[in-house]
């Protein structure tokens, strides 16, 4: 279980480094779009951040509930 658990993790993680990569990206652009994807761009790594956060706790629980 905590392997998943630490599988997940890493996924999650990699997760926010591609949407903040994208929002990087999308600041250098001029369009008219670029305004309201940069919000969900935004949005979307708030979101994946809280899960990565919650699976580190999900981790630390699971860890202390089996004593290792």
């Amino acid at each position: 279980m905590d392997t998943f658990l630490t599988g997940l993790l890493y996924i999650a993680m990699l997760a926010v480094l591609v949407t903040l990569g994208f929002g990087v990206f999308n600041m250098y652009k001029s369009d008219d779009k670029s305004r309201s994807r940069s919000n969900k761009l935004m949005r979307l790594r708030v979101v994946l951040q809280f899960a990565a956060v919650m699976l580190i706790v999900a981790i630390f629980l699971v860890k202390e509930n089996l004593g290792g």
